[in-house]
């Protein structure tokens, strides 16, 4: 048996509410911790039985009776104006309202923000063609043609695929 399942029965053994099994006495008998924690155990189990409540006071009784009477009269007069019952109507409206105010926001979104882009400068003089400036413009201002001009990209392919059964 192994100290783990032990040591989760020890309480039941120190009070006497479980009887060992044959099993449980031999791991007692061969690991000394087991049988210390019992031994612990025993020993807190007589304190506790030794041990005393102290008596209430002769009037503890009559105290006791006396305040739930003050507590029950005052909770009664606090309770007694036609007026009593509006905070909880009013706290549940204040949170519906706010809940769909929040919903309404949520839905809606956050407004738009309008988004100001750099105006583009444009050069004062057109460079010459030929030049690497003026072929760089020329590039720059054919970009949006030759990025969606996906012909160029098949020949090229076609050309490769042909070049490599040759």
């Amino acid at each position: 048996m192994k100290c783990d399942a032990v040591k989760g029965m020890l309480p039941d053994l120190a009070a006497g509410l479980a009887e060992p099994s044959d099993a449980t006495q031999e791991h007692l008998r061969g690991c000394a911790d087991c049988a210390g924690r019992l031994q612990e155990f025993r020993q807190t189990m007589a304190l506790m039985d030794e041990w005393e409540a102290p008596e209430p006071s002769a009037y503890f009784d009559t105290r006791l009776a006396a305040r739930l009477r003050e507590e029950k009269i005052a909770e009664a007069a606090r309770g007694r104006g036609w007026l009593a019952w509006l905070p909880r109507p009013a706290m549940a409206l204040a949170a519906a309202l706010v809940l769909a105010a929040g919903m309404g926001l949520w839905q809606h979104g956050a407004p738009e923000v309008a988004v100001f882009e750099p105006a583009v400068v444009q050069p004062a003089a057109e460079v010459e063609r030929g030049t690497a400036v003026g072929d760089l413009q020329t590039l720059d201002s054919d970009n949006d043609l030759y990025a969606d001009f996906d012909v160029l990209d098949d020949i090229d392919s076609q050309q490769n695929s042909a070049t490599t059964t040759n």
